[in-house]
């Protein structure tokens, strides 16, 4: 069974950082790409940034976050992190963790965490 476990939400001002964290636990072979989602109340659930896992971690980033967030991951630990700088108001959602996890030999499965909730005061 594997488990994705997102952690770092709160509540900021407007202008403030957060730090956001996804573990994953369970039968891991490896871990392909990881992301980060995000679902405002009365929204879709969008696509905030991404990672991949070849030797540069090549990332995308949603056009509103480009120069305020930045994701990484740490191989060795399973987790991945998203910074999130410069917050505005408009930045309120649930944040979901998400990634590809090569569970065997024959099968890359996609999984998701229950989600951090994020509230940017004004």
């Amino acid at each position: 069974q594997v488990q994705l476990v997102e952690s770092g939400g709160g509540l900021v001002q407007a202008g403030g950082s957060l730090r956001l964290s996804c573990a994953a636990s369970g039968r891991i072979f490896s871990i392909n790409s990881m992301g980060w989602y995000r679902q405002a109340p009365g929204k879709q659930r969008e696509l905030v940034a991404t990672i991949n896992s070849d030797s540069g971690g090549s990332t995308n980033y949603a056009d509103s976050v480009k120069g305020r967030f930045t994701i990484s991951r740490d191989n060795a630990k399973n987790t991945g992190y998203l910074q999130m700088n410069s917050l505005k108001p408009e930045d309120t959602a649930v944040y979901y963790c998400t990634a590809f996890i090569r569970i065997s030999m024959y099968r890359v499965d996609d999984y998701w965490g229950q989600g951090t909730q994020v509230t940017v005061s004004s």
